[in-house]
């Protein structure tokens, strides 16, 4: 099975907090490039598609979901920037049994993302992910295991 982990594209500095900074034009663009890239990898349907509730984690799948197909979309409060990463591996693991799930893309943010895709790929540091970053995880549910499988950024 697929897991998709994506960090929302570039967000403005400002805001009245930190959840309300929107995408900027060229976060939006990046993701939409991605996005496309992605599909040229052969992935346009996801099963399941976890979003952050903040501003620009809901923009950044407000622009990309137009190339995608998505069974089920759902705004997740675990998966903000500081959300545990032990407890969203448990839960997504849990989703991909219960739910006989195939892939899922997680929108999410820094320092989240990093510490998430090191959950499900053994042995991996967290890597950095530029904004509009996403990687392909090949995840055996059984072995509880992954490999990367690819990383596109823009």
């Amino acid at each position: 099975m697929k897991i998709f982990i994506m960090r929302h594209g570039e967000a403005e500095h400002f805001a009245s907090s930190d959840a309300e900074r929107p995408l900027t034009e060229r976060g939006r663009d990046a993701s939409i490039s991605v996005a496309r890239a992605c599909r040229e990898q052969g992935f346009h349907e996801f099963d399941k598609v976890l979003v952050s509730p903040y501003l620009r984690a809901q923009q950044t799948w407000e622009a990309i979901g137009q190339h995608f197909t998505a069974k089920s979309v759902e705004t997740s409060e675990d998966i903000t920037p500081y959300g545990q990463s032990e407890q969203v591996f448990d839960y997504v693991s849990a989703l991909i049994e219960v739910e006989n799930l195939q892939s899922v893309l997680l929108v999410s943010h820094l320092p989240l993302v990093g510490y998430l895709s090191a959950e499900f790929v053994t042995d991996m540091v967290p890597p950095m992910f530029p904004t509009s970053g996403l990687m392909c995880i090949d995840f055996e549910p059984a072995s509880q295991s992954g490999q990367q499988s690819w990383h596109i950024h823009p």
